[in-house]
């Protein structure tokens, strides 16, 4: 019978091991298709990863942005799929003689999925079904066919066993495959492009020719496709336009509910503006351009009437992230966007709507699939990289990067290229110096805002061998950015960056 200790016989090593990993791939199975039918981030798998996201210390997520850059994702659900696997595998050696040990590593599992699905801020009730629907297919496959393993006394019951495990495999493969299928059967797409296309009153001014220096430095606008993405959604949001709805209330005078045609329908502005994430070491790549079109939140917050003494706009994406900005910074430069390069936002960057302050790092000001706006104090409530040590504030600082050349570079005249930010102040000045030597005044392409980078670029000339090269930039209050390195956390990386090159 199922449950009988078994002491005298054991399992082959290789099958205790293939029972623990069949039993582990059917309970993810199952909840992936449940949370298909529930909602996509119910699934156990994803909320375990979400759930790690929110815990995670702020230097370990650091390191992770910082050495993955964009692919910290991949690398987090990669990693949990090796976790998992060892787990089934020690699962199923553990219980060679016994199914006791696997059906507790099963329970266990099981009871984290729930506990990860509880505590999700984005998630309802029934969502719990999902994990649980996952702990009783793990717990139930593994006794089933441990059962089955140790009954095997002839040819015939091993050709049973391995028949049984075909079958559940095939299962757990059109169960996975299921819960795909229902978990994008929201249209996004199609509500995407049903917005058409987005015809601002306000276009922003024609970027000039001489706005870049490409192929040396970026293209001055960055495509959809090759914005930096930075956030915690593990399975992007599928918001659909029409269903869409932004709540304003909290201090404010009359409190707004807004629909997706209630922004379209209003005059629509275009502004060009460089975002940038708080993670971003010097040098790094983690900033880009795009034309945002959309509408100034301080015309639409003008309607509900701030409160005095309210300085934190805190705004809620559809997947619980929260997000703290000074209320200043909204009403003077705020806008909510909804689309991105003459297009509706594309999917992973908020459609169908985000908020983009300029001047303000993204994890104060950048909320994508914002659902939420309540006005209150910074000292009401704290969103969530304030609770991981980030400070509340977060304005942008004035930085600069060498693009050009890397590695080896053919001499005597090197020309030296890069870019410089200064969101709301613009960039007035660039120096480059060589080896610590003099420093040097780089040409600066045309200026297009001051809230959009700047491209520069210099010929230096530079005998073989290898050289140091480091830049610095100066904006138009005077500032030149600091040589005193500073890591991301709490509030920005500073530093000259550098670069070693070999000169032939």
């Amino acid at each position: 019978m199922e449950g009988v200790e078994h002491s005298d016989n054991k399992l082959p090593a290789w099958r205790a091991a293939l029972v623990g990993v069949i039993a582990v791939a059917a309970a993810l199975a199952a909840g992936h298709l449940v949370a298909g039918v529930l909602d996509a981030n119910s699934s156990p798998f994803l909320a375990v990863g979400n759930t790690a996201i929110d815990i995670t210390p702020a230097p370990i997520k650091d390191w992770a942005i910082s050495t993955f850059g964009t692919a910290d994702k991949l690398v987090l659900l990669s990693g949990m799929g090796v976790v998992l696997l060892g787990i089934a595998v020690l699962a199923g050696l553990l219980s060679r003689r016994s199914v006791t040990p696997g059906t507790v590593v099963a329970v266990v599992i099981g009871a984290l999925g729930v506990i990860a699905v509880m505590v999700r801020p984005d998630l309802g009730q029934l969502s719990i079904l999902a994990p649980v629907a996952s702990l009783l297919a793990g717990v139930g496959v593994f006794r089933w066919l441990h059962r089955l393993a140790h009954g095997i006394e002839e040819s015939a019951d091993r050709r049973r066993f391995m028949q049984v495990s075909a079958g559940v495999v095939t299962g757990i493969g059109v169960a996975g495959l299921g819960g795909q299928l229902l978990a994008v059967r929201t249209d996004v797409d199609g509500s995407r492009a049903a917005v058409g296309p987005l015809t601002p009153a306000q276009p922003a001014p024609a970027v000039p020719a001489g706005a870049d220096f490409a192929p040396a430095t970026p293209r001055f606008i960055t495509s959809n496709r090759d914005f930096y993405r930075i956030d915690t959604a593990l399975s992007v949001p599928k918001v659909l336009a029409e269903d869409w709805v932004l709540r304003i209330h909290g201090a404010v005078d009359k409190e707004l509910t807004l629909s997706y045609a209630d922004i379209r329908n209003r005059p629509l502005v275009e502004r060009a503006v460089t975002l940038c994430c708080v993670s971003n070491e010097v040098g790094g790549d983690l900033t880009s351009t795009s034309n945002f079109i959309g509408v100034p939140l301080g015309d639409i917050l003008a309607d509900a009437g701030v409160k005095p003494g309210a300085d934190q706009l805190f705004s809620t994406s559809a997947d619980g992230w929260t997000c703290g900005t000074p209320v200043a910074d909204v009403m003077e430069r705020g806008l909510l966007a909804i689309g991105m390069n003459g297009e509706p936002l594309p999917v992973e960057h908020g459609f169908p709507a985000r908020m983009v302050v300029p001047g303000l790092y993204g994890y104060v000001s950048a909320t994508k699939w914002v659902v939420d706006m309540e006005f209150n104090r910074f000292a009401d409530k704290e969103a969530y990289w304030l609770k991981r040590g980030w400070a509340a504030r977060g304005p942008i600082k004035t930085q600069s990067r060498i693009d050009t050349p890397t590695g080896v570079a053919n001499g005597p005249k090197v020309t030296v290229s890069g870019i410089a930010w200064a969101q709301t102040k613009g960039i007035s000045k660039v120096e480059v110096r060589a080896d610590g030597g003099e420093w040097q005044q780089a040409r600066l392409a045309a200026e297009v805002s001051l809230d959009t980078w700047r491209m520069w670029q210099i010929d230096m000339e530079l005998p073989p061998g290898d050289h140091t090269i480091e830049c610095r930039a100066t904006d138009r209050t005077g500032y030149t950015q600091t040589d005193v390195k500073a890591d991301p956390v709490p509030d920005g990386a500073t530093g000259w960056h550098s670069k070693t090159i070999s000169v032939r």
